[in-house]
């Protein structure tokens, strides 16, 4: 037993792709750096999280940033929408964090020019008639999402109600996309529905998920002869993709390309959640779903020399 397990331990140390675990330790070190120099007050247990939720503020590099954001939740709340800011927003990996902190200041300095560079670089094509941005958006029609939590996409980049917009969802150390809650609450087994979308308790109650994949092609290829509902593990890729579909414009994961969550690359292939998944999407749509790494936005930031904070930004992700 003891050979074996040295052995184990051997192999493991030869594994070809990154380890998920060493990231995000990576990261907690260099958030509880930035806020000790910062000397902000942080967890008792967790030196990489704000000790208050109400303190996220902290959590963002550049001033204007928070006072943008809160502008806009106010702005809204006047006409009776939502801006969520997430439970974890105050936590040193937030993900929404990170895309207020990458994006924000382009924004409220009015110079997207290195994000259209960084979404040209990306083999992605840059919205042509409006630069509009729009944090936290949703949309309950797409989906007849008429109760709960509706579908919401992390940034918008153009008119959202225009062809050619880009839906980006930000991931920093998530580890899905996330699943289905019935499934997860034990109210699904987790069967395909395919042939009888009124097994599925979403599309019972109204929910358009399975007739917009009936709609754009999705049950033509591998989804109509799996044996598990795809929803089930990844029902928020789907509802993403979806969204942006009907739409008219195209999905983008912005992820961070130490992970090996969401794309890998190997020895002989990539691997990740997003290669795997894109099976799943027709061919034809490939197109209209990319992906950009938090590096190439942070690599453009840079090279523009117009952006001084994207140093502290390097040092608050541990990217130096």
């Amino acid at each position: 037993m003891e050979k074996n397990s040295t052995n184990s331990r051997r192999l493991a140390r030869t594994w070809p792709y990154p380890r998920h675990n060493r990231f995000v330790m990576h990261l907690r070190q260099a958030a509880k750096d930035w806020f000790a120099e910062h000397k902000c007050a942080v967890h008792p247990k967790y030196a990489y999280c704000l000790a208050e939720w109400a303190d996220w503020h902290r959590n963002i590099i550049v001033p204007e940033v928070p006072t943008y954001i809160e502008n806009i939740r106010q702005e809204r709340a006047g006409i009776g929408q939502g801006f969520a800011l997430h439970d974890y927003i105050h936590h040193g990996l937030s993900s929404q964090a990170l895309l207020f902190n990458l994006i924000g200041p382009l924004i409220v300095r009015n110079d997207l020019e290195p994000l259209r560079e960084a979404v040209h670089s990306s083999n992605l094509v840059w919205p042509g008639l409006s630069q509009q941005t729009i944090f936290e958006y949703e949309d309950r029609s797409v989906f007849n999402e008429d109760s709960g939590q509706p579908t919401s996409i992390d940034l918008v980049i153009g008119d959202p109600n225009m062809a050619g917009s880009l839906f980006i969802e930000c991931k920093l150390v998530e580890t899905e996309f996330g699943g289905c809650a019935v499934f997860k609450q034990g109210d699904c087994d987790g069967s395909n529905p395919v042939a009888n979308f009124s097994r599925c308790y979403l599309h019972y109650i109204g929910r358009r998920y399975w007739t917009l994949l009936d709609k754009h092609g999705f049950l033509e290829g591998p989804i109509t002869t799996d044996t598990i509902c795809v929803l089930a593990s990844h029902y928020q890729f789907f509802r993403l993709v979806l969204f942006a579909l009907e739409k008219g414009g195209t999905f983008v994961l912005l992820s961070d390309e130490r992970s090996p969550t969401f794309s890998c690359k190997g020895p002989t292939s990539e691997r990740g959640l997003m290669p795997l998944l894109l099976q799943y999407v027709p061919k034809r749509l490939w197109t209209r779903v990319g992906q950009m790494s938090i590096q190439n936005v942070v690599g453009a930031i840079a090279l523009s020399g117009r952006h001084d904070w994207i140093v502290h930004f390097k040092l608050k992700y541990g990217m130096t």
